[in-house]
């Protein structure tokens, strides 16, 4: 078996070294360090000091993950042969991928790896920037970074930041959730006698000449609230105090009873939103329907029954076992299939819940409006196969129900013309329904129209001097006519 002894250089100067690492790299044989470019080793040079370095593979490879992998490939080969010593900047267990990947891969080639330890830059870096990290802190890689993983309430370490290019992602990401202006510390070489800290408005991070392979970000943690509008965390607090003991007096006294026609009121304002199209209008109103997402979830939290975390595991759940085309295995052709697939997903998790649909209907729910229910029904039936393959008999069917309809009427039977009534709607849904005309958008692009073309009237009136009560049908029709023309 053949082996590799990890050994840190340490985050500075050649006298925070330990004497024992440093004995170890004057007495091997074989030393292979993952870069040259380190405080201690132009000193250890002079002491005779003797390595090959990995620096000419980070000159090959474009992607930090390949260099990684071909630096780890070639240290476990050249340890089948003998053993050997391999050094990284700091202690090989923080901020060392190469590492980890010798860990995992030495394994599988009957490789021993002992780690023989090191001094990991931190505790200079905690120095450096004088901070507790026991109030919470974060470090994180800068060649890999998320937006997602960032806690900004918390001191932030972003390790790794070695150019401009590095620098600019992990500006752009830190962007998302704080002021372009956002003061932020660069630290190079932490604890060693180049150590060099620079603070910088968040938008000149990348403009800094200081970066290379020892230069890390500090991110101080947000204390001025209006920062944190953005953080979802932020809102789900805000929420619980206008609930809780000291909150506002109306949002105490909801329930979800009372608060399901404001849902219906701030949806229908997102669908003016989008037509509108004005997407600030769009950001607010969508914040108004996430509002009442929040109050909802509050009360459920506040009756012990859920919280907005079993809201949000319940949807991101569904979105993943319903989408295996996307999330596991295996490709779907168009959107048609993908519906299908939904379906069959969802008719099979009710059987193996033991919630059956009792119809093929079910699962429409009563309260959406008359027509998008029509359309609903319809689409639900016509799945298995309760529907017309062709147009011309719903064409016919609508002419029928219209001739019912005006029979009821001529009879002045107010009862059965209402019913009758209700068949015309439903028998037009379905010619609609033919043609993937949506009825309930159709209509309201019809009010639309006819609003605008009455306000028309209504201003046109007011130019002349004119009232309703002035003017008869005809001249109202006219200027109708005129509204026409320009819509």
């Amino acid at each position: 078996m053949g082996k590799v002894v990890v050994l840190g250089l340490g985050a500075g100067d050649l006298n925070q070294m330990p004497l024992g690492i440093y004995n170890k790299l004057m007495n091997a044989k074989d030393v292979f360090l993952r870069t040259k470019e380190h405080p201690v080793v132009a000193e250890l040079e002079k002491q005779g000091f003797t390595y090959e370095s990995f620096d000419n593979v980070y000159e090959k490879n474009d992607q930090f993950e390949n260099v990684y992998e071909e630096i780890t490939t070639q240290i476990i080969k050249k340890a089948e042969k003998s053993e050997i010593i391999y050094a990284v900047p700091g202690h090989p267990f923080v901020a060392e991928r190469t590492v980890q990947l010798l860990l995992e891969q030495g394994k599988k080639a009957h490789i021993e790896v002992e780690i023989a330890g090191g001094q990991s830059f931190l505790d200079n870096m905690f120095q450096a920037v004088q901070i507790d990290p026991i109030e919470g802190c974060q470090m994180v890689d800068g060649t890999s970074l998320s937006r997602v993983e960032l806690q900004v309430r918390q001191h932030i370490i972003i390790c790794q930041v070695y150019d401009a290019f590095i620098a600019s992602e992990v500006k752009l990401t830190l962007m998302d959730l704080l002021p372009d202006d956002y003061e932020v510390t660069i630290v190079t070489a932490a604890g060693s006698s180049e150590q060099l800290l620079k603070r910088v408005p968040l938008y000149e991070l990348d403009r800094v000449t200081t970066l290379n392979n020892l230069t890390a970000v500090y991110v101080p943690p947000v204390t001025d609230e209006t920062i944190l509008y953005r953080d979802f965390d932020k809102l789900r607090e805000v929420i619980a105090e206008l609930r809780g003991p000291n909150g506002c007096p109306w949002d105490q006294k909801q329930t979800h009873q009372s608060l399901k026609k404001y849902l219906l009121e701030e949806a229908y304002e997102v669908l003016d939103a989008i037509d509108e199209e004005n997407d600030d209008h769009l950001a607010e109103e969508l914040g108004d329907v996430l509002l009442q997402v929040m109050l909802h979830a509050q009360i459920g939290e506040d009756e012990g029954m859920f919280s907005v975390d079993d809201v949000i595991h319940s949807i991101t759940e569904k979105m993943i076992r319903r989408h295996p085309h996307v999330f596991e295995a295996g490709n779907l052709d168009g959107e048609d299939e993908v519906i299908k697939q939904w379906d069959e997903i969802k008719r099979q998790e009710k059987e193996e819940s033991g919630n059956k649909e009792s119809s093929t209907l079910s699962g429409v729910p009563k309260s959406m409006p008359a027509l998008y229910r029509a359309s609903k029904l319809q689409k639900k039936a016509a799945k298995v196969g309760f529907d017309w393959d062709d147009v011309a008999p719903i064409w016919m069917k609508v002419q029928e129900e219209i001739a019912e309809f005006m029979n009821e009427t001529k009879n002045n039977n107010i009862d059965k013309a209402h019913k009758e009534f209700g068949d015309v709607l439903f028998a037009f849904v379905n010619l609609g329904r033919f043609y993937n005309i949506d009825p309930e958008l159709a209509l309201q692009s019809t009010n639309e129209k006819f609003y605008n073309r009455f306000k028309y009237i209504e201003e046109t009136l007011e130019q002349r001097g004119l009232n309703f009560n002035e003017v008869d049908l005809a001249y109202l029709d006219e200027i109708w006519e005129e509204a026409k023309k320009q819509s």
